[in-house]
């Protein structure tokens, strides 16, 4: 079997490289170990949000990750053990903690985040994908004064660097007239109405069907076994289910892509973090729009028919455990809020790695040793978010094209 491109990674990173690539009326193949959208593009809230342009690495971020060493019950943590690939990445993330490295990587997400959220609107239509996309904004809460005060000055900033204004709700009244589903007790909020969210299980389910539809080939529960190269150039790739020839391969295996840096011959500093969520029935008293609890990590999703609880964020490795005392603080921390905090009828609680880079910057584009191989990976949280614009960026590159948008920011190389 020989193909002109092997996308690794059934997520919805390389779903869109696989549709656009198509487009280009290349050959693809999708090769993935379980189901297409079956892993950290399953269980997320669904945010496609160009207002989350500042990375994890912020002033001030530092001191609370160390407290958070020995907080198990904080929303952000990360459990303590020698391993030297995480202490790299620590290190590079502290280095990071400034306003320059803050601001650089600010523009790189803008752009992309832009870019990507404009590509969506195109490929629903385009493809004729219903995902219950709503672009009603998402709605920032604040309970204590403190840290509402603190986020105006970021506010002005996201709006005077990044063009993207809030509207600021102050007080219980103005916030329960605008949100009834909120508790008394509130100092404030901020709505950030160019955000939106789509479901993301009726996203992949619609893209599988649509990219066979396209002829892409879609091999599920097939594992890469080896990325086979020769003379620095891609040749095939080995899977569970027989070897593929192929001029190209992408890589957006997503936490998972560090296991092929050794294969094409460059570093991939990816961090896998743990997010949790719980999905459920629509409570009685369901929130308008999409709600981000910031002091506590908790976000919330009303679909057109469901629920979702999610965030948290966990350092622990290649975990595949549930702590229910992490899974906890998201409907403990959605009871301080809201006055109807859960649905009934839970399904399965969920939980799924997001390919953290020290930078929140994703990683697209050429590896440089290796001809013919690519990389799509690192979206951190935005992976729903910035699929669009990696896909298109991706089949662009490899066909040649003009670039809609300068690669330079999220190469490879600027680790």
């Amino acid at each position: 079997m020989a193909v002109d491109v092997v996308v690794v990674g059934g997520g919805v990173v390389g779903a869109m490289c696989a549709r656009y690539l198509a487009k280009k009326n290349l050959s693809v193949t999708v090769v993935e170990q379980g189901t297409i959208g079956g892993f950290c593009s399953k269980g997320n809230c669904g945010y496609v949000s160009p207002s989350h342009v500042l990375p994890l690495a912020e002033p001030g971020v530092l001191l609370k990750t160390l407290k958070s060493m020995t907080t198990p019950d904080s929303p952000f943590h990360i459990r303590p053990r020698f391993d030297l690939a995480l202490l790299g990445w620590l290190t590079n993330f502290a280095r990071r903690c400034n306003e320059k490295d803050m601001m650089a990587a600010g523009v790189a997400l803008n752009t992309i985040l832009r870019s990507s959220f404009d590509e969506y609107k195109t490929v629903l239509a385009e493809d004729g994908i219903e995902c219950e996309w709503q672009h009603d904004g998402i709605l920032f809460v604040y309970r204590k004064a403190s840290e509402f005060e603190a986020f105006c000055k970021t506010d002005d900033m996201l709006a005077e660097k990044f063009d993207r204004p809030s509207r600021r709700i102050i007080g219980d009244e103005a916030l329960m007239e605008f949100e009834p589903a909120l508790k008394p007790g509130n100092t404030g909020a901020f709505l950030y109405e160019c955000d939106a969210h789509l479901h993301p299980e009726r996203l992949m389910s619609q893209m599988r069907l649509n990219l066979m539809a396209q002829g892409v080939s879609v091999l599920e529960g097939t594992k890469v076994e080896e990325i086979v190269t020769e003379n620095g150039q891609v040749r095939s790739v080995k899977t569970s289910q027989g070897e593929i020839e192929a001029k190209h391969v992408v890589l957006a295996a997503g936490a998972l892509s560090p296991m092929f840096q050794k294969a094409l011959k460059c570093s991939i500093p990816v961090q896998p973090g743990k997010g949790l969520s719980i999905t459920m029935q629509r409570p009685a008293v369901c929130p308008r729009v999409p709600l981000i609890f910031h002091d506590h990590r908790v976000a919330i999703t009303p679909f057109q028919t469901g629920y979702r609880i999610g965030s948290t964020m966990e350092f622990a490795g290649y975990d595949t455990t549930i702590n229910p005392r992490r899974l906890k603080l998201l409907t403990e921390g959605a009871k301080l809020y809201l006055k109807d905090p859960v649905g009934q009828q839970e399904e399965e609680p969920w939980w799924g790695w997001r390919p953290m880079t020290y930078d929140s910057v994703p990683i697209i584009g050429p590896t440089p040793k290796v001809r013919g191989g690519w990389l799509a990976t690192g979206h951190s949280m935005l992976g729903i978010s910035l699929a669009s614009s990696t896909g298109k960026l991706i089949a662009e590159m490899i066909t040649g094209e003009k670039p809609h948008i300068d690669p330079k920011p999220y190469a490879v190389t600027r680790f």
